[in-house]
């Protein structure tokens, strides 16, 4: 099932599918590339940050940011 990155629950795995064209270069740095996996490890309420593990790694993304990437969530 397709879900924007935003929209997954805790501890919910997934494989990102598609990043906006504009967003590509920005969050490669942070190990988010399609292909890759990841899992949400922390959702903040009310339009907080999201963290999810990307190889190993632990980041940080703002919730305009993980409504542009979208996940094939397993």
């Amino acid at each position: 099932m397709k879900k924007k990155l935003s929209e997954m629950d805790y501890d919910e795995k997934g494989t990102v599918i598609e990043i906006d064209r504009d967003l590509q270069k920005r969050v490669a740095g942070m190990g988010i590339r399609v292909g890759k996996k990841l899992r949400m490890i922390t959702k903040q309420p009310i339009k907080g940050p999201v963290d999810v593990i990307v190889d190993e790694a632990e980041t940080s993304l703002g919730l305009e940011l993980a409504d542009r990437i979208i996940v094939e969530v397993d």
